[in-house]
């Protein structure tokens, strides 16, 4: 099981993409700017787009990507990418995004009867089996409603992605009953900004810290979302952690292999 870390930044600069991660090329983990960066080819191969939650930096690649590969897919007579998300995160979809003010309307094109997207509902506790892989969808506390996803790699773990989240006792105890590999979590702000970090239902250092005390054995920790400008404040507060966990920031590139 390959995973490519196509964009983990909390905003755009140069250099930084928006949340995106690509499962064994044909399953898409969030749909930020970092899908951009991928060949037409690589596009057509996705089959499946996993959404945490509404947000823009996490879904505004899907109307991209749909349009890029319409006739590609059409040409080689595959169906439609399947979009799955919360029943409020795919209606987010239909009223903002493919209304035909913003965009086309892809999930009727280019035909009602063939269209390239499908929107396809899921709730927390569900567990998906796409392309071969086996992915339960996990609990998240955002600003909207939002999930996690972690994704069964057999011996060697769980890779386990928390998706935007303040703190989250449910995603903890889920968690105490796998063998988690690799926890992707985010740390949008420094600890400087925990007020805006609580408001906005996001972490800072302080509060990760906290919720990493409730992750059992030693994992392999990834940091994700941070503001563009804060990677440095916000990894010099990580690293005063007391943990047993390893700690890094992510990027955009990286690969992460579970075997």
């Amino acid at each position: 099981m390959i995973i490519r870390v196509l964009g983990c930044s909390g905003a755009i600069a140069a250099g930084c993409r928006t949340t995106s991660f690509l499962l064994d090329g044909s399953v898409l983990i969030d749909a930020g700017t970092g899908v951009g960066d991928l060949s037409l080819d690589e596009l057509a191969r996705i089959d499946h787009v996993l959404l945490s939650h509404s947000h823009l930096d996490h879904v505004l690649a899907i109307g991209l990507l749909a349009d890029s590969v319409l006739r590609l897919r059409a040409a080689r007579q595959q169906g439609p990418i399947i979009v799955h998300g919360l029943p409020e995160t795919l209606q987010a979809l239909r009223d903002h995004i493919f209304n035909g003010v913003i965009w086309p309307d892809f999930t009727r094109l280019p035909s009602a009867e063939a269209p390239v997207l499908a929107l396809k509902p899921l709730a927390v506790g569900d567990t998906l089996v796409l392309d071969d892989h086996r992915i339960e969808v996990l609990s998240a506390a955002h600003t909207v409603p939002a999930v996690g996803y972690a994704v069964d790699g057999g011996a060697a773990g769980w890779w386990v992605y928390t998706g935007d989240t303040g703190p989250n006792p449910a995603l903890w105890q889920r968690l105490a009953d796998m063998k988690v590999a690799h926890l992707v979590i985010e740390t949008a702000f420094s600890d400087e900004e925990r007020q805006l970090a609580r408001i906005s239902r996001h972490l800072c250092p302080a509060a990760l810290d906290h919720e990493l005390a409730q992750l059992r054995g030693s994992v392999d920790v990834h940091i994700t979302h941070i503001k563009p400008g804060e990677m440095d404040a916000v990894m010099t507060e990580i690293s005063q952690f007391g943990t047993p966990h390893r700690i890094h920031a992510l990027a955009a590139g990286q690969v992460m292999t579970l075997r």
